[in-house]
């Protein structure tokens, strides 16, 4: 199997210091940073072909010798690993033969592999009616080129009466429909940050956000989500410290916590924005599933706040199959965003659009149907893991797709790529922070059917069992026993 990739992949010293996290533990070094590398490649943490730093860079950024680097790098050459060639420096491979438990793309389906990489629901069961509602509208379309920038008009009308039912009064003029939520991020991230630009997220927070800000050239500013929620005071002194350019946050049962904002926190940040002239992108792709409580009051008040900005999606509420999203912003914004997303994306698909819109004529009983299975879901997923897993502290979210696991050791990366031998494909915490921290967390989706939640959860405990925390050391570095 080659490992080069058309893609010049690249991580430098402190990059892979961050994605090992805590990687020593009571053996030889070499043989710590050789388990963690492997880990990372086994997880697609490192993708396949990515150009590793070199020995001397490597233990500067980790404080060890050049001699422990180069008998790891030895060690992973030897296992097949790495390939190093003149000239290209040394990349992440598999050893022969090992394609079949490669570590596949986000979503890619694998024979008897349980993956929790994503949390995303599968599609309702309306869907197919949606699609053949879809089919007879098309026709209206054909005679036109179907490149529709700011999107359709009826799904634009659609998603502003939405927001408009929801007390927030919006016109589609206020509308742009995208590739997905992911796209309207990174438009978002790349029309109002640039090299060297500071943007504020919550720590931990979704990774495509912080892979957004940075391939935007800039720089994450972490400020915390606790047990009890995001730290708005933290938050409101790091904006005047920082001058960001915008604030990412996921204020409805955030991805990964599951923790929400109140409705005072709420006015606090609106109330920041206008303040301090900052632009603050509120997420809200998993607003829709609410499990418990009444639904969270909407992020931007009355809509009535310029710097407020919303995205939405259909993956969360429908099915992640529709790769379409929506930014609710004002129309200028609206327009900057159209003018910077022509340079890669003519359109979003018309026929996604269409059926969007029909699943959004219906949402009151996709979205009841929905959340009685995660409701279910959630309760199964909770019961596996207190007696598979009764070290684990697993909270209840009141919504959302997921719980945000305290594993009470750090050794979520570790447990990631061991767990992979068992079946599970799960991201470790550190997935999901800017620094290479939460290596004691690990997300748990619910999002998928009973019986794959059982299959994950007997994964997980093989796993568990065979890195047996308790040998962590006193300093609280991870024991990596990968198989």
């Amino acid at each position: 199997m080659t490992a080069m990739s058309p893609i010049d992949r690249r991580v430098n010293g402190p990059r892979l210091q961050a994605l090992l996290g805590r990687w020593e533990h009571g053996g030889p070094a070499y043989q710590s940073l050789a388990d963690g590398v492997r880990g990372l490649v086994r997880t697609g943490a490192l993708p396949l072909g990515t150009r590793l730093p070199g020995e001397r860079e490597v233990a500067d950024s980790l404080g060890v010798s050049r001699t422990t680097v180069t008998a790891a790098y030895d060690l992973l050459r030897d296992e097949g690993f790495l390939l190093s060639r003149r000239g290209s420096g040394t990349v992440t491979t598999l050893p022969a033969g090992a394609g079949d438990r490669a570590p596949a793309t986000l979503g890619t389906v694998e024979t008897g592999l349980v993956d929790l990489s994503a949390a995303a629901p599968t599609a309702p069961p309306q869907l197919a009616d949606a699609c053949a509602a879809a089919l007879d509208q098309l026709p209206r379309h054909l005679g036109d080129t179907g490149y529709v920038p700011l999107g359709l008009p009826a799904l634009r009308q659609a998603i502003a009466d939405r927001y408009t039912a929801r007390g927030v009064p919006t016109g589609p003029e206020q509308v742009l429909v995208t590739t997905g939520a992911q796209q309207a991020i990174h438009l978002l991230m790349v029309t109002l940050a640039g090299p060297g630009d500071r943007v504020v997220v919550e720590h931990p927070t979704y990774p495509h956000a912080i892979d957004a800000a940075r391939g935007a050239g800039a720089r994450p500013v972490p400020v915390p989500v606790t047990a009890t929620g995001l730290d708005v005071e933290l938050l409101a002194s790091t904006v005047r410290q920082t001058s960001p350019r915008l604030v990412y946050l996921v204020p409805d049962h955030h991805n990964p916590t599951g923790t929400s904002l109140d409705t005072d926190a709420r006015a606090r940040v609106r109330d920041l924005a206008r303040r301090t002239r900052t632009v603050v992108v509120g997420d809200e792709t998993l607003t829709d599933l609410t499990l418990d409580g009444p639904p969270p009051p909407p992020f931007a008040g009355d809509g009535a706040d310029d710097l407020v900005v919303c995205v939405g999606s259909a993956s969360k509420s429908f099915w992640g199959g529709l790769r379409v999203g929506w930014v609710r912003a004002h129309p200028d914004l609206v327009g900057r965003l159209a003018q910077r997303r022509a340079h890669v994306d003519i359109g979003s698909s018309v026929l996604d659009q269409l059926v969007t819109t029909e699943l959004l004529a219906h949402a009151d009983a996709v979205l009841g149907a929905r959340i009685v299975t995660l409701r279910h879901q959630r309760t199964v997923l909770l019961d596996a893991l207190a007696d598979a897993l009764p070290s684990w502290r697993v909270p209840v979210p009141g919504g959302g797709l997921s719980t945000w696991v305290d594993l009470g050791a750090p050794v979520s990366s570790a447990l990631a790529a061991v767990a992979y031998g068992h079946g599970v494909r799960i991201v470790p915490g550190t997935a999901f922070g800017v620094d290479g921290t939460f290596e004691d967390r690990l997300r748990v989706p619910f999002s998928q059917p009973v019986d794959v939640l059982r299959r994950a959860v007997d994964g997980l405990a093989a796993a568990w069992a065979v890195l047996d925390p308790t040998t962590v050391p006193a300093t609280g570095r991870a024991a990596p026993a990968l198989v």
